[in-house]
């Protein structure tokens, strides 16, 4: 993993896959709203995506419309990184980390991460439920998680315990319900699994709330909000070298197009963070995620619009699982995404890459068959047309710890960072970007501590930290690491 870890991070490069919800762009895919890009800004965000739009969202809700300049960067199209390309699933599965949040930094902590996770997804839904322009299929629904392991079965069991004894009866973040072997086959159509001839047996279900949408439609919903504010928006913009410091306390970003200085700068530009700022090389480690689109299968109940959303957890790994709601464009489409471990070596060669343009073919072999195998007898025969309408990569960013990077460079005045969401940023991204707000207005005491974890600060200390892979991801996350290094 080290020397994974190692590999420089790249720019994001020229004709990626193109996701299944950026097919077609938007209107505003390539819009500079100005044609020159300016000498100078107040403010200078680097990164399109949800981080960097809720970002400018935030901080244009507290100064009247123009009065200051912000300006947003963007290497490619708008919201064409990891926005654009994930699953949409808005589901916070805080049960899974909570213990090992609760050991690292106490239960008050792992109570905060909690609600912090589902205070995102529903700050996110009530804003897209409040534009229903951004056409974004917004939808709070339940989640299953399908456990195929024994183990992560009883640290289920385990977790919920914990959680419910930690925080108050009617705290919605603790809601969670079981349900067995037999309920999971008989209300979610879910069967036992054979992967590579070795049988995963299914265990049960976890069910709580969450949520989906189109990321990408609500990524660019958000900036079309913010471009009606003044937001200055330049795609195919890419920083092209580190951030400059100069004399004066300001910052220069230089493009393809000329250089623009800032009293401020935030980089949300997650897996591509170390390419702008060196620091984070090995810190803030790049790796590619892989998703694919099926159409339903004939058997399919509710011809696939089905009512949860679906996360598929076994030994080392999981996939993630939306079904495309009635009335959306290519309703009952099954969208899922993950099967990392599965590849050579759990994934590792996926780490340290930021090549977008490509597929990596073990995963898609074996994403290809997800559905038919989960749902056995219930996808039934395919579809005339094929099983698979898409697939397509994204590049995620991970840190040591498991935690975001939020907040100012150490020693660095006016140099603003969120990045780093560990591939789950539908649920941390909004708050974050919230959060880093506040701070860079002035209003960071009490009021915030009160809701923003400090682990997801930047400090020295975690800089300083070697990365070792994904964490909080499952039920031994020592023996993951270790087979992952």
């Amino acid at each position: 993993m080290d020397e994974r870890a190692k590999i420089p991070v790249s720019l994001p490069l020229d004709s990626p896959t193109q996701s299944y919800w950026q097919d077609p762009p938007d209107a505003i895919a390539d819009l500079r709203t100005t044609e020159k890009l300016p000498d100078a800004a107040d403010i200078v965000i680097i990164g399109s995506g949800i981080s960097g739009g809720a970002t400018a969202w935030h901080l244009l809700q507290d100064q009247p419309p123009k009065a200051r300049s912000i300006v947003m960067l963007e290497a490619r199209q708008a919201c064409s990184g990891a926005t654009g390309r994930n699953g949409g699933h808005t589901k916070a599965a805080s049960y899974r980390s909570f213990l090992d949040h609760a050991a690292e930094l106490g239960t008050p902590a792992a109570v905060q991460i909690a609600q912090l996770e589902l205070a995102n997804i529903r700050a996110m839904q009530d804003l897209a439920h409040a534009h229903p322009d951004f056409h974004c299929d917004a939808q709070a629904c339940d989640t299953i998680d399908i456990i195929y392991d024994a183990a992560q079965w009883a640290k289920a069991h385990e977790a919920v315990a914990a959680m419910r004894a930690a925080m108050p009866p009617d705290d919605p973040a603790a809601q969670y319900s079981f349900f067995s072997r037999d309920e999971v086959q008989k209300q979610f159509h879910c069967h036992d699994s054979i992967v590579d001839g070795k049988e995963e047996r299914l265990c049960g279900g976890v069910v709580y709330p969450a949520g989906s949408l189109s990321a990408y439609k609500f990524g660019i919903g958000l900036l079309k909000l913010s471009l009606a504010q003044g937001l200055n928006l330049q795609t195919n913009t890419p920083v092209v070298a580190p951030l400059l410091k100069n004399a004066d306390g300001t910052w220069t970003a230089q493009t393809p197009r000329g250089s623009i200085i800032a009293k401020k700068v935030v980089v949300a530009t997650n897996g591509y963070t170390a390419h702008i700022l060196p620091r984070f090389q090995g810190v803030i480690v790049p790796l590619r995620g892989q998703i694919t689109a099926h159409r339903p299968g004939q058997a399919m109940p509710l011809a696939g619009c089905l009512p949860t959303t679906y996360s598929f957890i076994y030994e080392k790994g999981y996939e993630y699982m939306v079904p495309r709601p009635a009335g959306s464009r290519f309703a009952g489409d099954i969208v899922i995404g993950g099967g990392l471990v599965r590849a050579p070596d759990d994934g590792l060669l996926e780490y340290g890459t930021t090549d977008d343009t490509a597929v990596n073919q073990t995963i898609s072999e074996y994403l290809r068959e997800t559905t038919a195998r989960y749902f056995g007898p219930d996808w039934g025969e395919d579809d005339p047309a094929g099983r698979v309408r898409k697939e397509w990569t994204g590049i995620m960013g991970f840190s040591p710890d498991g935690f975001p990077f939020v907040g100012e460079m150490p020693g660095e005045k006016g140099l603003w960072v969120s990045s780093s969401f560990q591939g789950h940023g539908m649920v941390l991204c909004w708050m974050s970007a919230k959060a880093l707000a506040e701070m860079m207005e002035g209003r960071d005491g009490e009021r915030l501590e009160a809701w923003f974890p400090g682990a997801f600060r930047i400090s020295e200390e975690r800089l300083a930290k070697r990365f070792e892979g994904r964490l909080h991801t499952t039920a031994a996350v020592a023996d993951a690491v270790e087979a992952s290094s």
